[in-house]
């Protein structure tokens, strides 16, 4: 895959993630939102809790995902945006899953994004937040899907935003600390440039120039 460097291509990528992901995760069964990359400091994105956008087949949800994060590990992107389209089928499907303003989410919250892949711990004041898990970095490598390499620099993020109440937004993804490391290694042939993804250190040859292939 090409590197990510561009915002254009960005979107598109996180647009392609989540076509994927609505169909392996969600059966299809989720509408598509627009999706946005806002800057949202201390945050990792958001789901509003209406279609705020108006298109010609209809409103739309918006689905954000944080700029200061936008360059974090692919799981962790994988993550926030399966963690927004859990909030995404709850509206769709009548199921209260945050309170207190939208940022605590409950036990039901948990229910479905533990039926969806998603890995569920405990948050303190925020209820119940989500970690990414080695299924999504398995996952991400089965795609041979690679992080976005741009990011707008700001401090480290505390919360994951579902939303946060009313129309714009609703219900919150806390997760304190700053930027993970990547749970998956790159490794590229010094000759030829091509690269492979994989979740343990390995010693493999390049196919085609009979090379090392060396870990970045």
């Amino acid at each position: 895959m090409k590197e990510t460097t561009k915002m254009s291509r960005a979107v598109s990528q996180l647009e392609h993630i989540y076509n994927n992901l609505n169909t392996d995760f969600f059966s299809g069964a989720l509408p598509i939102p627009i999706i946005t990359v806002q800057s949202k400091p201390g945050t990792y994105g958001h789901c509003t809790a209406a279609k705020v956008w108006q298109r010609k087949d209809g409103g739309a949800y918006e689905l954000n995902i944080a700029a200061e994060v936008l360059n974090y590990p692919i799981e962790e992107t994988l993550d926030t945006m399966l963690h927004e389209m859990v909030h995404l089928y709850c509206r769709e499907n009548g199921i209260k899953e945050v309170s207190r303003g939208g940022k605590y989410h409950n036990g039901k919250f948990k229910a479905v994004a533990e039926a969806h892949g998603l890995t569920c711990v405990p948050c303190g004041q925020y209820g119940w937040n989500t970690t990414p898990n080695d299924g999504l970095v398995e996952y991400a490598l089965s795609k041979n899907w690679s992080e976005i390499k741009i990011g707008r620099s700001s401090l480290p993020p505390f919360i994951r935003t579902g939303a946060t109440g009313g129309a714009a937004q609703a219900g919150a993804n806390t997760a304190p600390g700053g930027k993970r490391p990547s749970s998956t290694r790159k490794l590229i042939c010094p000759k030829c440039g091509q690269s492979v993804r994989a979740t343990k250190t390995v010693n493999i040859l390049c196919g085609d120039c009979l090379l090392k292939m060396l870990e970045v």
